[in-house]
């Protein structure tokens, strides 16, 4: 059976993640499937390089599902689309791949970026696309605090503590933290980049980060959060609607 490898963009207010659910609740997942088997009946499982939560958004998720037919990449982009309308999920590419090809087990690194809107009136066009605060952010004192928490770490504290992992162990290779003009404020975009990611792992990042640039925590304070390796020492984890999971990274790009 040919073997395609899906790049996948989402809005993930609608649905309770992409994980396909037990309680028949609406995922991204079960929507491709859905086209999927409107263009091959039976069952289709298809399998994506990161699990985003409820209210995530992806811009390069990237998944692998393998069909009976021979289809050339870009009818299937079409026809997929066509089949997930209205739902606001499209396919924006598609390659056929090796057999050994696994959207989650072949990759690399997973990208990340988190939009973090500061001004004073709510978020019109953005609504549901960013997380709002009110107050002014000290980007640099940011920057000052996230650069304690690149390189090979026990991120216990900054993880969900329903947490499966085997480890907390990670090595977050890169976070950078973008400055953008908005209308009547900020935005802060922060982009991070790692092998794997522990659950709710850049929330909680990104939520203790804003504590910082609030002038609540000190940069320093970073760190000792880091070394608690305890939960209770994070700060606030973050809503998830500013986050998206924005490229996964192969040994070869498969849509080159």
């Amino acid at each position: 059976m040919p073997r395609y490898a899906l790049k996948i963009e989402y809005d993930g207010g609608p649905f309770a993640g992409w994980q396909r659910q037990s309680q028949g609740q609406p995922s991204v997942q079960a929507a491709i499937e859905a086209a999927l088997a409107r263009l091959e009946p039976g069952p289709h499982t298809i399998a994506a390089a990161g699990r985003t939560d409820a209210g995530v958004h992806a811009t390069g998720q990237v998944a692998t599902c393998d069909l009976a037919r021979d289809w050339d990449p870009f009818r299937l982009s079409e026809a997929l689309n066509y089949h997930l309308k209205p739902a606001p999920v499209a396919v924006l590419q598609v390659a056929q791949v090796s057999d050994d090809f696994h959207a989650r087990f072949s990759a690399l690194e997973r990208r990340y970026t988190f939009r973090l809107v500061q001004r004073r009136a709510p978020a019109t066009h953005d609504k549901g696309l960013v997380w709002r605060v009110q107050n002014p952010l000290d980007a640099a004192a940011m920057r000052a605090g996230a650069a304690h928490l690149v390189g090979h770490h026990d991120f216990t504290t900054f993880r969900s503590s329903i947490c499966q992992a085997a480890s907390p162990v990670k090595t977050l290779d890169e976070i950078t933290l973008e400055e953008l003009p908005y209308p009547g404020g900020c935005e802060y975009r922060f982009h991070l980049r790692a092998r794997s990611f522990l659950h709710n792992q850049v929330r909680s990042i990104v939520g203790t980060l804003e504590r910082v640039g609030a002038g609540s925590w000190q940069p320093d304070d970073i760190r000792l959060a880091l070394e608690a390796r305890n939960r209770a020492a994070c700060g606030p984890v973050c809503p998830p609607q500013g986050l998206y999971l924005t490229g996964v990274g192969y040994p070869a790009d498969p849509f080159v």
